[in-house]
Parts: C-alpha cells; structure tokens; sequence
C-alpha cells in the first residue's frame, strides 16, 4: 500500500522542480540584463569622461556682474523733475533728474559780467597804449626841437663871446646869449626827462595789459566753471540700461555725490567664477567656458576666460587670514576667475548681476 503513496510524492517533486527551473533561469536573464545595462552605462559615462569631463573644470560659486553706474550730482540742489521710474529702460543721454538751476543761472550771468568788464579793461588799456605812444612820439619830438635849440643857443653863445671881445655888441648882449644856451640845455633835459616818463609809463600800460589779459582767462575759466555746473544739473544717463536702486524724489534735496539711482548696463556682462586652487592648472585668458543659470533652465550661455585674480579671494577681504600661530588646517583657497560672456549672451534680459550660476571652463583649449 505504501508504495503508491511515495510514487506520487516522487512525481509531485518532480513538477515542482520543472516550475522552478524556469523562475530562476529568467531571474538571471533580467539581471544580467541589468548588469549589461549598467556596463555599457558605465563606459558610455566612461568614454565621456575621457574624451570630455576630464577636461572641464566647474564650480557653483560663481555669479553674474556688470559695470553697474550709480547716478550721483556733481552740483547740490533740490530735484525737480524725476524723468524715470523704477526699472525703466534708459538709453544713452536720456534725462534722468533735474536739480533747481536758478542759483546757477545766476552764477554764470555774474562770471559772464566779469568777463564783459574784464575785456572792456583790455580794450580801455590797448587805447590808453595808443595813446602813450603818441605822447612818446610828441615827446621825441620835443627832444628833437631841444637839441636844435640848444645847437643854435650855443652858437649865438659863442658867436657873441668872440664879439664881446672885439666891442662889437655890448656885455648885456652876450649875456643874455648865455643865459638863452644855458635855458636851451635844461629845456632839452627837460625834454629827455618827459621822454623817458612816458617810455616808463607806457612799460606799465604793458604790464597793467598783461595783468588784465590774465585776469580775463581766470574770468573765462570761472564762467567756463559756472557753465559746468549749471549743465550739471541736468543727470543724464551714461549709458544704455535699466533703472534700479532709486531713491530721487521730486522736491528733495541732493547733495554733491550722493546716490539717487543706478542704472544697470544693458550689455557686455561677466561672470565671477571662484575655482578651487586646484582647478586652476589649465584656466588661462582665452579659454571657453559655458554658462548655465538657474533663472535660464537647460539653455547655456558662452563665454571666454578673461583674466585670473592676482590672489585669492581671503587676501582681498577686509581681515586676511593669519595662520602663522595656532593650530593649522588647510582650507582650499579659491581664485575670482572673470569670465566675460559673448556679445550676443552677454546682453541684460534673463541674466541679471548677482544671479548665481554654474561656471564651466573646457581646459583642452590652454588660451593665451
């Protein structure tokens, strides 16, 4: 009786075992398909890596910046016209502020009056300078009519001495000849004084002009000064951007340098990127770099490197490290790398300064 019983025991167990063979025979399948998936995975990644990721060194501390131009008044005054709003679009030379100009209106209408009375000087001495040379030619020529006198009055001198002599004229005759040669030599003294007076005086009459002229061009620099500031009192934008930051207001008062906005250039923005000490063996000026930011998921901005920091970010901070005493433990240094981004990516729109993005530098390609 018992031998049926174990008969059919056997043949259940050998069901049993044809089932499972064929469970574990699919199990190994799936996960050698598995593991051929990952190898190729991995020599796909591999080959990359190779060919690719091994020259590319990254970093995430890295953020957009730009030349940002903060708007200040070289003159004080109260604002009275704000021609922007926040976050306009501005271009070069538009008007942004205006301070009150009437203090320097009438600033320049005083240097310009100077001016006038400066130049009414110079023409005044340039007539007295004619003048004087007229007297100078009149007195050259008293000179003149001197000496001639003073020749003829010592002829008749001599010419009644000898007839003094031989009685020819009386003593009161003679005398008097003497007494004409000797007021024609004064009278010619006389006229060398006033010659030399008005040779002197026309020495001054130069010197007064110089001083005059002088003080013209002090005069015309002071208007050229006041014509400064009243220009100045219109703000214009210097470049080509958007509004931010600002704080005019029409009736308040500005002072000299002080900062009512800023305006935030339109194109030619950088990336600071600070790379570890170790990735910077093949960073050099010229070499490509990408771009990608979280404001700008999956697009890539490109770029160059354009120049590497003189020294590590710590030196430049206001507390640069000391560690010549205590314990020590080295900290990686990083180093600014400026990237500046192309023409056509590095213009204001998605990118803003101060946004945080992934810097990537292909070092195959060494720069300059």
């Amino acid at each position: 009786m018992s031998q049926p019983v174990l008969s059919e025991d056997s043949n259940a167990n050998k069901a049993n075992k044809a089932i499972s063979r064929p469970r574990i025979s699919g199990k190994v399948r799936l996960g050698a398909a598995i593991l051929s998936a990952a190898g190729l995975a991995a020599g796909v990644v591999g080959v990359h890596w190779w060919n690719n990721g091994r020259y590319i060194e990254d970093t995430d501390d890295a953020y957009i910046g730009g030349d940002i131009t903060v708007v200040s008044p070289k003159v004080p005054g109260y604002i009275v016209t704000v021609a922007v709003t926040d976050n306009q679009r501005v271009h070069a030379g538009d008007l942004l502020v205006k301070l009150d100009d009437s203090d320097y209106r009438a600033a320049l209408a005083k240097a310009e009056g100077v001016v006038a009375a400066r130049k009414a000087e110079i023409a005044n001495l340039e007539a007295t300078r004619a003048v004087q040379t007229s007297v100078i030619a009149q007195a050259k020529a008293t000179v003149d009519a001197s000496s001639a006198e003073t020749v003829r009055a010592h002829d008749d001198d001599r010419r009644f001495g000898n007839l003094v002599g031989r009685a020819a004229v009386s003593m009161q005759s003679a005398q008097r000849a003497t007494a004409d040669y000797q007021q024609a030599l004064a009278n010619g003294q006389k006229a060398l004084a006033g010659l030399a007076v008005a040779q002197h005086q026309l020495a001054v009459i130069d010197t007064q002009h110089q001083q005059a002229v002088a003080a013209l061009t002090q005069a015309m620099a002071e208007r050229e000064i006041a014509l400064i500031n009243l220009r100045s009192t219109e703000l214009r934008s210097p470049v080509d951007g958007v509004v931010g930051n600002r704080h005019a207001r029409v009736g308040a008062y500005a002072v000299a340098a002080g900062q009512l906005m800023a305006i935030v250039p339109a194109r030619g923005l950088w990336v600071d990127a600070n790379f570890k000490e170790s990735q910077l063996t093949g960073i050099k000026p010229g070499t490509p770099a990408i771009v990608e930011a979280d404001a700008v998921p999956g697009h890539a901005f490109h770029g160059h490197v354009a120049s590497v920091a003189p020294a590590t970010g710590a030196q430049f901070s206001i507390l640069p490290p000391e560690n010549a005493t205590g314990n020590f433990t080295k900290i990686v240094q990083r180093v600014p790398v400026r990237i500046v981004l192309d023409e056509a990516d590095g213009v204001l729109g998605a990118l803003r300064p101060g946004l945080s993005v992934v810097a990537k530098v292909d070092t195959r390609s060494q720069g300059s």
